[in-house]
This record gives C-alpha cells, structure tokens and sequence, in this order.
C-alpha cells in the first residue's frame, strides 16, 4: 500500500468493480466515467497532471507523447500483458516506468483460442446465424458438415504461457501438439505436452491442420502471417488468431478464405481495431469476436489487482513485480 499522501493516477477505461475500489481506497484515483478511448491530447495532459498512469492496449503511448518532457507521470502500470502499444524506449529516455500483468489472462485467452478453434472447425457461427435468421429447415445428413479436431495436428506459432495452456486443453481434446518459437521449450515441458518443435515456421504452416497465433505484437511480427504464408497452409486449414490483430495481413487472409485457399479462421483481433475488414465480415467461414480474450471477471480482476500491486510496488520504493521498462 502506498506511504504518505495518496498519489494521483488516472486509469484510462472502467476496469471491473473490486478493482476500482482498491484503487479509489489507497489512491487518490479519476475513473473514465464515459470508459471511451482517449485522445492523444488527453493522454498528453494526463502525463503532466497525474503520478501514475493505468492504461489499456487503446491507449497508444508513442515516442512523441512520452518526449514531451514536462511529465508528472512516473511510472505507467499498463493493464494487459502487451506493451506494443507503449515506446518503451522513449519511456525509459523519459525516466518513466512501465509494468504489465503478464499471467492473469492466461488462461481465459487460451480458453478462447479452443473456442474459436470449436466454432471453426464445426461451423457453429454459420449455424447460429442460419438458425436466428429463420432459415434452418431441419436436420440432414449433409447439412453444415464440419470437422473433427480429434487427431489433427496443432500448430503453435510461440509457445510461450497461453500457448502451452492452449496445447494442454487441446490435447484433451485428442488433438496432436507441434510448435515453432526462436527457442526451445524446455525439456520437460516438451516431454509433459508431447509438442514437437519445427524446424521453421514454413514447415509448421505446412504440415498443421489448425495454425494457432502466440506472438507478441510489433514491427517483428508484422504480417507474420502474409501472402505468401498463406499459401503454404492446407486447403482444410484452420487459422486462430488471438494475439494481436497486425500479425496477420488481414486483406491477403480475406482473399485466401474467399478462393478456398484455407477452410476457416478464428479471429478475436484486428489491424484496426475496432475497423474489421469488410471481406471478412462477409466471409461465412470466418468466426469472429470483439477481442474477448481475457474477458472473464477472473481474469479481469486479476489483471487489475496484478497491476496494483505494481503500483503499489513502485511508490512504496520497491522493485514492481513485473516491470518491463
């Protein structure tokens, strides 16, 4: 808990109820009543007349706003496991420090990529909007056939926290594990999920039934996930993307769905959240969801406690937890 007088942090969005109580109770806290995004003006301001900054991955904290130089602002405890949208560089020149939560959405995201990985695989957003729009005639024997995830091949593309929960729920499933990451997974946790490394990311994409995303965001990952990556992937294949929205090229993933390169995608992230482009919207084989990755209240609260015990951390003269810049 904070020393001394309450420190004055602004928290850009609403967060979950018990969170903001904890924050109202040892800080002297300025909720986002209208919980819209803010502008650039706003976040300027909020660096010179706050001490902490609670942001979320709508806040875009760049080089300029954070060279700005007359900031209060001395430490950014950012909600959400990503950073991508902070210049840590500019943070650090700045003398300002960042946290982040990482663990807490661990295992609502890996939940979720198995459910848009379900809904691909079986059809099931077709099903619901040819159910409500009134069009189901009844069962039959060919009607909206699907696939069995049961024996397929699982490609993780990282295989960090989320994606070794994703391969642990998958494997319940009857699925087989592969991945690919820069570096080995240790050992013991290759062995435990039965995940075999590929050698590189072509042959991962060429050889998985369902290709899902693990990457963080950035200029390395940008359009990890292109043209000519498509490509490589199976004509029966399924792409889940749960990371972040600029690791695939979105319009080049429109065209390979709307020829039948690949079967199906899974998206729950955009390029331009919250702009969806529009082939994809038309697209029946794409199931897509408003980025609701980490959004259960376990994980939401969690992620809102975990970044005030960074604060708390911080302006108590301690090392955070999970700084990051």
């Amino acid at each position: 808990m904070p020393l001394g007088r309450p420190m004055r942090i602004c928290v850009t969005r609403r967060l979950p109820d018990a969170v903001e109580a904890r924050l109202a109770r040892d800080y002297d806290a300025v909720f986002n009543e209208q919980d819209r995004p803010l502008s650039d003006g706003d976040l300027a301001s909020a660096l010179r007349h706050f001490d902490a900054l609670v942001p979320t991955i709508t806040d875009r904290l760049s080089a300029d706003l954070l060279r700005a130089g007359d900031h209060r602002v001395r430490v950014i405890a950012n909600y959400g496991a990503g950073v991508d949208h902070i210049d840590l560089q500019a943070a650090r020149a700045a003398g300002v420090a960042v946290t982040n939560t990482p663990g807490a959405l661990t295992e609502a995201t890996a939940e979720l990529a198995l459910l848009l990985m379900l809904m691909a695989a079986r059809r099931a957003g077709e099903g619901e909007r040819e159910l409500r729009a009134g069009d189901w005639t009844g069962w039959r024997p060919t009607h909206l056939i699907g696939q069995s995830l049961d024996r397929r091949l699982l490609g993780l593309v990282g295989f960090g926290r989320i994606a070794q929960s994703v391969a642990r729920k998958a494997r319940a499933l009857g699925m087989r594990i592969c991945y690919f990451s820069r570096r080995p997974a240790p050992e013991e946790i290759a062995v435990a999920l039965d995940a075999a490394r590929m050698p590189r990311l072509e042959a991962l994409l060429a050889a998985a039934d369902v290709v899902s995303l693990h990457v963080p965001g950035g200029a390395e990952t940008h359009h990890l996930i292109d043209r000519a990556r498509l490509a490589q992937l199976r004509p029966t294949a399924i792409l889940i993307n749960t990371a972040r929205g600029p690791v695939v090229d979105e319009r080049a993933l429109a065209e390979a769905l709307g020829t039948g390169q690949i079967a199906a995608v899974g998206l729950d992230v955009y390029e331009n959240e919250p702009r969806v482009t529009p082939e994809l919207l038309a697209c029946e084989r794409a199931v897509l969801l408003p980025h609701l990755g980490s959004a259960t209240i376990e994980a939401r609260t969690a992620m809102g406690m975990q970044a005030a015990d960074n604060l708390d951390a911080f302006f108590a003269q301690r090392s955070p937890p999970d700084r990051v810049a």
